[in-house]
């Protein structure tokens, strides 16, 4: 396996992250910890995951796969999507990102994210808002990096120009949604 550096935070990657959308669908506990191990015995190290994976069932069936070896893996999780009913169960306010980090945190059995992603725009909730809390969180040592995923460039750029402007926890790694197949309107 090669092995980079994950954007600007400093910390070694595989070159390929493990996407663990399946674990708790498509794919039972049996089959995600044949892929975890077939992952770890590649070389693997990078496992991204979000809060709306299979209702949270991801982060859970995660959690127990990494536990013997937490300190070797770099994890990622996202907020925003929704997770129940109401009209405060989704998005980027402090309050929502505030809760599911906890929740993230509880069914990964770990201490930490080392990188937490906005895992969409909300455009409910000012940039300023979320780019404090996740300050906050990262100031707390729950997350260590602040990630973005699925923001247009124009907004990504926001985010950057905001938080240096504010002197606040920096993007410091981008997921975009590229695909050659669907190409959403920006």
């Amino acid at each position: 396996m090669k092995y980079t550096v994950l954007g600007s935070t400093g910390i070694g990657v595989s070159r390929l992250c493990f996407g663990t959308m399946s674990f708790g669908g498509d794919a039972d506990e049996a089959m995600s910890g044949k892929m975890f191990n077939r992952c770890r015995q590649a070389g693997i190290n990078f496992f991204d995951c979000a809060n709306v994976y299979s209702q949270g069932k991801a982060e859970e069936i995660l959690g127990r796969l990494i536990k013997p070896c937490r300190d070797e893996l770099v994890i990622t999780s996202k907020v925003c999507s929704s997770v129940g009913s109401g009209g405060n169960n989704r998005g980027l306010s402090r309050r929502h990102i505030m809760m599911q980090v906890e929740a993230s945190l509880a069914r990964l059995g770990t201490d930490r994210l080392d990188v937490y992603f906005c895992h969409h725009r909300d455009p409910k909730t000012s940039v300023q808002e979320t780019l404090a809390a996740m300050d906050d969180l990262i100031r707390q040592g729950k997350v260590l990096h602040l990630g973005i995923s699925n923001w247009a460039a124009w907004q990504i750029a926001e985010a950057i120009g905001l938080a240096q402007l504010k002197s606040i926890a920096k993007v410091a790694v981008v997921q975009p949604m590229y695909s050659l197949v669907k190409r959403p309107p920006r």
